[in-house]
C-alpha cells in the first residue's frame, strides 16, 4: 500500500480526480475496481469516487502494476515567449528550496474543463537545473491575487504541506468591503460547508452539528474606511475553508467588491474584477527559520485604493530570520 496525505493543493478535490493526478499509471478502469472493493481507504475507511478530500486527509491506495502500454505522458503547456516572461514577472522571491508568485486575479491556479492556462501548467518552466517538476503547496480562487508558494521538491512539499496544515502559517489578506462592519475588528467563527452547483460550487453558513460542516474561523481588521460605504480589510484566516474569506465576509454583511458570487456589488468608479488580496505570508522555512513575504497590490485594487483616498504602502522585502 502506498499513503497519499492531502496538501492545501489537493484539498476540495473528488477522490477519483485527485488519483488519477498523483498516482502513476493508475487509469480509470483500475481505479473504478479498486473503489467498488473497498481496497481504496480514506482515512481508514471505504472510499467513494465522488468523495470531496479535506486538507489532511490519507489516503491508502494499493500498489499499481505497470499497464501493458505506457501511458501518455503528462500534458505540458506550451510556453511561447510573451508568457516566459510573465511567469517570470510573477517570481518575488526564490531559493534552494522554495518559489514564492505573486498569481494574477483571473489566473488559475490548476487546470480543469475550459482550462487551458494555468499555474500548475507553467511550473516546468521554473524547474531549471532541478530534477524535480516544482510542486503546488496550497492554491488561491482563479480570481483572488496575491501570494502563492511553490516548493521545489517532494521533500520540501511535504514540509510545507504540514506546516500549512497546522498553524505555523500566517495569511494575510486585503480585501476591498462594501460597507464596514461592526465592530471594526472582530473574529468570525462561522462554519462552512460545500454546496455543489453543477460546474460550480460555493460554500455556505452551516449549523455546528451538521455532520457536513467544517469549522471555519477568520480575524478581521479594519484599516481604513471611506464613511460606511467602503472599507479597506485585513483578513487573516486560521483555517483553510474553500471560498471561506469571501462567504465569511458576505456574513459580516460587508460583501468584498466585485465579488458577484458572494454579494459583492460593482460600481463604475472601481474594475469589474474581485478586490482580494493575498498580501502576505509568513511561513517557516523548509531549511530552517521563517520567511516572510509580501506582495504588491494588483492594478484593480490600487485604482480602488487612490478612488477612496486610501494609502497604498509598499510592500515589504521579503526577509528570513530566525522566528516568526
Amino acid at each position: 500500500m502506498t499513503d497519499y496525505r492531502v496538501t492545501e493543493a489537493g484539498a476540495e478535490m473528488r477522490l477519483d480526480r485527485y488519483l488519477r493526478r498523483e498516482v502513476p499509471g493508475l487509469t480509470q478502469g483500475v481505479l473504478q475496481k479498486l473503489l467498488r472493493t473497498g481496497k481504496i481507504r480514506l482515512n481508514g475507511s471505504r472510499a467513494g469516487a465522488n468523495a470531496r478530500l479535506n486538507l489532511g486527509d490519507l489516503l491508502n491506495v494499493p500498489e499499481i502494476a505497470p499497464p501493458a502500454e505506457l501511458p501518455k505522458q503528462r500534458h505540458v503547456m506550451k510556453m511561447d515567449e510573451a508568457m516566459t516572461k510573465e511567469l517570470e514577472r510573477m517570481v518575488l522571491y526564490q531559493d534552494a528550496s522554495v518559489i514564492i508568485l505573486n498569481k494574477p486575479a483571473g489566473l488559475p491556479v490548476q487546470g480543469g474543463t475550459g482550462i487551458a492556462v494555468h499555474v500548475d501548467g507553467m511550473l516546468d518552466a521554473l524547474r531549471g537545473e532541478n530534477p524535480e517538476r516544482p510542486k503546488l503547496v496550497h492554491r488561491l480562487d482563479r480570481d483572488t491575487s496575491g501570494l502563492l508558494v511553490i516548493a521545489r521538491s517532494g521533500r520540501v512539499a511535504s514540509k510545507l504541506s504540514a506546516a500549512f496544515r497546522g498553524r505555523d502559517v500566517e495569511k494575510t489578506y486585503w480585501a476591498l468591503l462594501t460597507g464596514l462592519p461592526e465592530p471594526l475588528e472582530g473574529r468570525i467563527d462561522l462554519p462552512l460547508k460545500r454546496i455543489d452547483m453543477g460546474q460550480t460550487s460555493r460554500a455556505e453558513p452551516a449549523s455546528r452539528k451538521d455532520k457536513e460542516a467544517q469549522k471555519a474561523v477568520t480575524d478581521y481588521r479594519v484599516l481604513d474606511k471611506a464613511g460606511r460605504k467602503f472599507c479597506l480589510a485585513q483578513l487573516n484566516p486560521q483555517t483553510g475553508r474553500m471560498h471561506q474569506l469571501r462567504a465569511h465576509c458576505l456574513a459580516l454583511g460587508t460583501p468584498i467588491l466585485g465579488d458577484e458570487v458572494y454579494g459583492g456589488v460593482y460600481s463604475e468608479h472601481f474594475a469589474q474584477q474581485l478586490h482580494l488580496h493575498a498580501r502576505r505570508l509568513n511561513f517557516p522555512h523548509p531549511e530552517g527559520g521563517f520567511l516572510t513575504v509580501e506582495a504588491p497590490l494588483p492594478k484593480h485594487m490600487l485604482k480602488g485604493l487612490n478612488y477612496l483616498g486610501f494609502p497604498a504602502p509598499e510592500p515589504a522585502k521579503p526577509e528570513r530570520k530566525s522566528r516568526a
